[in-house]
């Protein structure tokens, strides 16, 4: 469910996002969401930090790199820093 938000900005703001947003075939609601959510997106270190580990992830899925073999590489690596 969506939860309304009223927010305070200049008239000619306000104009410029209109036609921007009119310009994409959007309305000012959508186009600010849309804003709001890539704001976040670009300063949610967890969501980076999430999408890093998929990424390793797969690459690690496609090399066919099992978990028994990270925790080796780990031993090892921990064993030359001592």
């Amino acid at each position: 469910m969506s939860v309304q938000m009223l927010i305070r900005m200049d008239p000619e703001i306000k104009e410029k996002l209109t036609r921007l947003a009119r310009n994409e075939g959007k309305n000012t609601s959508q186009m600010v969401r849309e804003i709001i959510e890539d704001y976040i997106k670009d300063r949610d270190i967890s969501a980076h930090i999430d999408d890093l580990w998929d990424r390793i992830g797969q690459k690690l899925k496609k090399k066919k790199v099992r978990q028994s073999d990270i925790e080796k590489t780990i031993k090892q690596v921990r064993r030359k820093e001592s």
